[in-house]
């Protein structure tokens, strides 16, 4: 998803060619996932002739929202407060990390 949020759209040899420079994926797996991702709907495409040129449907923030939303349901039952507790206990946080965590807190709080 994060070489289709920095494009506006891109072939699938494009794709191809981004992700085989960043992973270790073989071409046939890069279409795999290309495909799973327009049948969940996140991807979409427009056809160019034999082309098809494919452009993210959901945003980078939407998904981040969706996969918080997923991970936290699934790992702490939707319970916010043992997550956050636990990523402070086992993270080490800097003195700036501390400091907008309560800015945050704050904000919530008014």
């Amino acid at each position: 998803m994060q070489v289709l949020w920095k494009s506006d759209s891109l072939t699938i040899s494009k794709i191809i060619h981004e992700l085989t420079q960043s992973t270790d994926w073989k071409p046939k797996t890069i279409q795999t996932l290309v495909n799973r991702l327009v049948n969940k709907k996140v991807v979409g495409y427009q056809q160019e002739g034999r082309k098809r040129r494919y452009f993210a449907l959901v945003s980078e923030e939407e998904s981040i929202q969706n996969e918080s939303k997923s991970f936290l349901q699934r790992i702490f039952g939707g319970a916010l407060q043992p997550m956050l507790v636990h990523l402070v206990k086992t993270n080490k946080l800097s003195q700036d990390d501390v400091e907008e965590l309560k800015r945050l807190l704050d904000e919530r709080r008014d």
